[in-house]
C-alpha cells in the first residue's frame, strides 16, 4: 500500500507517493495544464499513477488562510476532491497545507537551487511535504493508539 500526495494549484498539481511502509514521501511530478479548468487529462494522469505506485488513499492540499480562514481556493480544492473522489474510487483526505510553499522554497534555496529554477520544483516539492506530515501525523497517532495500523485521517469529507 502507498498513499499518495498532492498539491493542487491553479495550473498545476505537485504529486508525491509514500513508501511502501508508509514512513516517508517521495516527489514524483509536477502535472501542469494550459487552463486552470481543464482537469481532465490532469485526473487521468494522477489515475495512471494510482495504477503504478499501487496507491490505496490520497493526501490533497488544504489551502486555508494563515488565521484558520477558508480563502476562494477551497472550494475548488474541495471540488477537485469530489473530482478525485469519484473517478479513482479512493477516499481523498484534506489536509492543512499551510506554509509548505514557502518550506520547499527555502528548502531548495538552502540546497542552493537557483531562484529561476525553483518554479520547476516547487510543486512536487510541497506535495511531498504535504505528504510526510500526514504520514508523521498518522505514525504517532497509531504509537499514541498502540495500534500501527489505525491511521488519523486529517480532515475526510
Amino acid at each position: 500500500m502507498r498513499i499518495m500526495g498532492l498539491d493542487f494549484g491553479s495550473r498545476t498539481v505537485g504529486v508525491a507517493v509514500s513508501d511502501s511502509l508508509l514512513v516517508t514521501a517521495q516527489g514524483l511530478e509536477i502535472i501542469r495544464r494550459p487552463e486552470a479548468n481543464k482537469l481532465r487529462r490532469t485526473l487521468a494522469r494522477i489515475e495512471e499513477l494510482i495504477l503504478e505506485y499501487e496507491v490505496e488513499e490520497i493526501v490533497l492540499g488544504y489551502p486555508r488562510n494563515m488565521n484558520a480562514t477558508e480563502g476562494p481556493r477551497v472550494e475548488l480544492t474541495r471540488e477537485f476532491q469530489e473530482k478525485l473522489e469519484r473517478r479513482t474510487g479512493l477516499p481523498v483526505t484534506l489536509w492543512d497545507e499551510r506554509l509548505t510553499t514557502v518550506a520547499a522554497d527555502r528548502a531548495m534555496m538552502e540546497a542552493g537551487i537557483r531562484r529561476e529554477r525553483r518554479g520547476e520544483y516547487v510543486d512536487k516539492i510541497a506535495a511531498a511535504l504535504i505528504l510526510q506530515g500526514y504520514l508523521d501525523r498518522r505514525a504517532m497517532k497509531a504509537e499514541e493508539d498502540g495500534k500501527p495500523e489505525q491511521a488519523d485521517r486529517g480532515e475526510k469529507d
